[in-house]
């Protein structure tokens, strides 16, 4: 190496220059943050909207739960119950076969409750805030994580 300067060296760049680069890279900087947080904004108002209309799904089953719960007990019971003594079978038979179809739609509509309850865990908002670590509980990936090439929930159903 020798101590000569050399002519093929480009001079260093004005302080202006680097200021106006500077300037330019943080305005692209805001510029992206800004776009990821209406992304974000949109990702939450979608998840609320979701969370919305399962909730109102998750309501209206519960009260179908309701409803079969009580009053099945009562419009079954009576009618097989007087079936099947005339077919021959004792009271605790009739009773306990009216009992079963009633528990079983019972199950049913709680299966259903429990399905649209939970969505309104706003998975997909989790999952992102967790990826950009706020609110990130243990620091350990989240549970919800879906496997990749499964649609999220509530695409595939009524």
């Amino acid at each position: 190496m020798s101590d000569a300067p050399r002519d093929t060296d480009a001079p260093p760049p004005d302080f202006i220059d680097s200021l106006k680069e500077v300037g330019e890279a943080g305005r692209a900087a805001y510029g992206s943050a800004k776009d990821t947080g209406r992304a974000m904004r949109a990702l939450v108002s979608a998840d609320f909207a979701l969370a919305r209309s399962a909730f109102g799904r998750a309501l209206a089953w519960a009260c179908v739960a309701v409803v079969f719960g009580a009053s099945a007990w009562l419009l079954i019971t009576g009618a097989l119950i007087a079936l099947m003594q005339r077919f021959g079978f004792s009271w605790l038979q009739s009773l306990s076969l009216a009992a079963f179809l009633s528990l079983a739609m019972t199950a049913f509509a709680a299966w259903r409750v429990s399905r649209y309850f939970d969505y309104t865990g706003m998975h997909a908002t989790r999952r992102q805030l967790s990826r950009m670590g706020l609110f990130d509980e243990n620091g350990s990936p989240d549970d919800d994580e879906l496997p990749p090439g499964t649609p999220p929930p509530g695409t595939g159903g009524p």
